[in-house]
């Protein structure tokens, strides 16, 4: 951080120190918390961390940095893969985990209101005697705020959408810490501009979410989950394609490849063969889900699918779907003293196979391990690069590899991320998928809501 930047920190910290306290950090030990995420970007340190309660506490403090000319950097669960969240210019993270309130369950109108930490198992958990459920899994128990922030999506988008889909209405402080509210409670609005889904996926770069209302679903009667092996990873994907141009109603479909069921099985002891594998889910009546196992089945056959192994027992359901969100983790344990470097891309369904297939066969090649994983279901994968942080030639290799995927990706159609948003280290595949004029419009709207780049500048652009 420069100079002038450090003498900012210390005018803020003059004026902001009486009014809050002991919610101001600036001991190395609590910020040392706050300098990395779930992904291997890391090392980024804020001069302050404050801890807002309340809404009228962030405007506070934006508008207060505003005069400091301090960045300012949102901060939630800390599992966005991406660098999103990373202090790369200091200032002060907003760390929103005090801002946990499930404010309102509307039962009737399908929809509640949310402050930005709470995570999505917290609103579940509160919620499940209501017959609701909010459907939007990305795998780690993320906030709320710092899931609409990166557009999330997971498990169950190829059903009931992603975050994009499940938001109605936003409060969102501005640089100059005004505030302001966007959409309704309605299902549906065609009134003005869409600054509800703007800032969804901005990434904190536009302003900061302090509340939402969001879309809940009811409780399905019947929940059937399954693991399906496949002699071939094109196997697997073809009968995912296959379900998909069928319109079965599938709630989940993922995609582990033989490596990431080595892992899975080494942590979380599935006994799993370790060939390609779907793990599917059913939501309906015990009629409809019977009905979308029976057509998969039939799909599946076609490709030589092996044994369709299924549960409806609670326990067991969650005890495969606990060994998927914890891939990652199991994953890192294949390498020793490792770090892991996520990616994803996104592509039409119809291109899915030639994506994998193409990943797969680099990865074979490199030597790395390196499983694939996807919410295939939406054309959505991911690879984990697992790496030992001083292996060079490996970091060269996956860098190479990630390239190729995003560039195969856009060839087709696709995008250079399907969830994990731009952060740090997608902002050159952002500018290679959109070209310099649909930045620049981007631009141009950071430049309008944040005329001196201080909310979690260097994300996005450079």
């Amino acid at each position: 951080m420069s100079d002038s930047a450090h003498l900012s920190a210390a005018r803020f910290l003059e004026c902001a120190n009486d009014t809050f306290g002991d919610r101001l950090m600036t001991a190395k030990s609590a910020i040392a918390n706050y300098t990395h995420g779930e992904g291997h970007y890391s090392g980024y340190s804020p001069d302050v961390v404050f801890q807002p309660r309340t809404i009228q506490d962030v405007q506070t403090v934006v508008a207060k940095a505003t005069e400091c000319a301090l960045p300012i950097t949102a901060y939630g669960a800390g599992t966005s893969l991406e660098g999103n969240a990373a202090a790369v210019h200091g200032g002060i993270c907003l760390d929103f985990s005090r801002m946990a309130k499930i404010i309102e369950v509307s039962a009737e109108d399908l929809m509640c209101v949310v402050e930005p930490g709470v995570t999505r198992e917290q609103l579940n958990d509160d919620i499940r005697a209501t017959g609701l459920f909010f459907p939007v899994d990305p795998g780690a128990n993320a906030s709320l705020g710092g899931m609409i922030a990166t557009r999330a999506s997971g498990t169950t988008t190829v059903r009931y959408g992603s975050m994009r889909d499940n938001v109605l209405g936003l409060k969102v402080v501005l640089a100059d810490g005004s505030l302001i509210s966007t959409g309704s409670r309605a299902r549906k609005s065609a009134s003005g501009y869409d600054l509800t889904h703007l800032f969804t996926g901005s990434e904190g770069t536009l302003g900061f979410i302090v509340e939402a209302s969001l879309k809940l679903h009811g409780q399905p009667d019947k929940i059937l989950s399954a693991t399906w092996d496949f002699v071939t990873i094109e196997d697997a994907v073809n009968t995912v394609i296959a379900t998909i141009q069928s319109g079965i109603p599938i709630a989940r479909m993922e995609l582990l490849d033989d490596t990431a069921i080595r892992a899975c099985n080494a942590k979380s002891a599935l006994g799993l063969p370790e060939k390609p594998m779907l793990f599917l889910e059913f939501h309906g009546s015990d009629a409809s889900v019977t009905d979308q196992l029976e057509q998969v089945r039939a799909i599946g056959d076609n490709y030589g699918g092996g044994a369709l192994n299924f549960a409806t027992e609670t326990e067991s359901r969650n005890a495969l779907w606990r060994a998927r969100h914890q891939a990652l983790w199991a994953a890192r344990a294949l390498v020793p003293n490792s770090v892991a470097w996520i990616s994803d891309v996104c592509v039409p369904i119809s291109h899915l196979a030639t994506a994998i297939s193409q990943a797969k066969l680099a990865i074979d090649a490199s030597d790395l391990v390196a499983p694939i994983l996807g919410h295939v279901g939406d054309g959505n994968f991911h690879v984990f690069f697992i790496l030992h942080p001083d292996d060079v030639t490996g970091w060269e290799k996956a860098r190479i590899i990630n390239n190729a995927m995003i560039e195969h990706a856009l060839s087709v159609g696709g995008t250079c991320t399907g969830e994990h948003g731009i952060g740090i280290g997608k902002r050159d595949a952002l500018l290679q998928e959109h070209g310099p004029r649909s930045v620049g419009v981007m631009r141009q709207i950071k430049t309008a809501l944040d005329p001196q780049n201080l909310l979690n500048p260097g994300k996005i652009f450079f």
